[in-house]
């Protein structure tokens, strides 16, 4: 399992992730605050504070889910 901090600031940056992320294999959880949810969920992820860093658990970390992900790293 890893943890990264991800920025998600625009409405087109969680579009881009969800689509990012969706074409991956495995789980991927979102982190804020007491909150956790499927870091494939567009309208869950629209429901968080965008304005602060969000940690993203990644169950199984691969070479192409960091590539996929790295332009999101903050």
């Amino acid at each position: 399992m890893r943890m990264v901090n991800i920025s998600l600031p625009t409405a087109e940056a969680v579009q881009d992730f969800v689509a990012q992320i969706s074409q991956l294999g495995g789980q991927f959880d979102l982190l804020s605050g007491k909150y956790v949810l499927d870091a494939k969920s567009l309208m869950g992820i629209f429901s968080l504070d965008l304005t602060k860093p969000l940690t993203l658990r990644i169950e199984k970390d691969t070479a192409g889910t960091m590539q996929a992900i790295e332009r999101f790293i903050a």
